[in-house]
């Protein structure tokens, strides 16, 4: 094996440049130097798509969007695993698809799918791809939020002929995402439900699934397994039995009566407005390095918040937010003093939540971290 700087070498003949989703091409070199020798720049997903051929027969349904993508891509691959389907999870969550062992015959790939993958990826053809929003993000990587539009429709347009799209309609580009697909066999989350014997109120039979958001992530999944003809009963049963994930509106204990939960996933007002709709007493943490100056997205659910406790970075600036929307704060820096100031005011009933609205890179290494340290502190009352 040879090792080279890809950017001192010459690239024409190559098959491709692979390099990982978080490589910004929009300013990184490597973008260019492959570009004048006419070689494809790709990632992991494009390499799996190329060895489809050699697998076992099987199909592949891709999640993108926003937000809720990880839920919904978590929630498919459970409930297919409870069907006994055979299934695999990868992408932008879990381990690598490439680096686990193929499917058998009649298996389900499940994959998130970020932006930057997308960008990276020509030839992956979903059996089903599912959109399930787009709002405003990662806007230092695209030339404005069409820019990050496009990206997220190139799912679509890869897909031939008589596929199958699952598309969240709440905004003009949502439409638009089909506008520009093939002639693909459409869905829509908003009508999940319709003729599939499931109604709103059985959402509370599922304790890892609650608020608004989470129903439409639901209905999401509903509409995939229906389209990949898996039973309405072990669908049921696989919402029944779903134990979430990870930082995103994670039970993480309850004490005294008070109920702590972790957000941590949460870095945008976007992503926190659902968790703040989804309780109606919350003693809210947030902050951290900010990704917009404002919570314009959480306003509306302001009525469900007791008090706020400001740490990090937009610590400042979101104490005057929520003080100017008339709610009491305190700007408490860290998030350990954040956890112990929550639960000195939160009575019984009540919940305290991280959920930020912000990046973590202020004061942790990611939001998994942020999450874990939330662990630790609520542990340490």
């Amino acid at each position: 094996m040879v090792l080279a700087d890809p950017l001192e070498i010459d690239l024409t003949g190559f098959d491709g440049v692979v390099v990982s989703p978080g490589v910004p091409l929009n300013t990184h070199p490597i973008a260019d130097h492959a570009r004048e020798a006419g070689v494809p720049v790709i990632g992991d997903i494009e390499l799996f798509a190329l060895a489809r051929p050699s697998l076992p027969p099987h199909k592949v349904v891709g999640i993108t969007g926003t937000n809720g993508k990880s839920t919904t891509t978590a929630l498919i691959h459970h409930i297919l695993e409870t069907s006994g389907v055979p299934t695999l999870m990868g992408g932008n969550i879990g381990l690598p698809i490439l680096s686990q062992n193929p499917l058998p015959d009649g298996g389900v790939y499940v994959l998130e799918l970020s932006s930057y993958q997308i960008d990276l990826t020509f030839s992956l053809d979903c059996d089903v791809a599912v959109l399930t929003n787009i709002t405003p993000d990662h806007l230092d990587r695209y030339d404005g939020f069409e820019g990050y539009v496009a990206s997220k429709k190139r799912l679509f347009e890869m897909q031939s002929s008589g596929r199958s799209a699952v598309v969240s309609v709440l905004d003009a580009q949502d439409y638009d995402v089909l506008e520009t697909s093939h002639s693909l066999v459409a869905s829509f989350i908003e009508d999940a439900f319709d003729f599939k014997r499931f109604d709103n109120k059985e959402q509370r039979e599922w304790p890892s699934l609650q608020g608004p958001h989470n129903l439409r992530n639901v209905k999401a999944a509903v509409e995939v397994c229906d389209i990949l003809g898996v039973s309405t009963e072990f669908v049921k049963k696989g919402l029944r039995t779903f134990t979430g994930l990870p930082h995103r509106m994670e039970r993480v204990a309850e004490k005294g009566g008070v109920l702590y939960v972790n957000d941590s996933k949460a870095t945008n007002a976007t992503a926190t407005a659902p968790a703040l709709q989804a309780y109606p007493k919350i003693h809210w943490i947030l902050g951290g390095l900010p990704k917009t100056d404002d919570l314009d997205d959480c306003a509306p659910f302001f009525g469900h918040v007791l008090a706020g406790y400001t740490i990090g970075q937009a610590g400042p600036m979101f104490a005057d937010i929520l003080r100017h929307a008339g709610k009491p704060v305190i700007e408490s820096q860290t998030l350990a003093q954040a956890v112990n100031d929550a639960a000195a005011a939160a009575q019984p009933g009540e919940v305290v939540m991280l959920s930020p609205a912000c990046a973590s890179f202020d004061q942790f290494k990611d939001y998994e971290a942020r999450g874990e340290a939330f662990r630790a502190a609520v542990g340490a009352l």
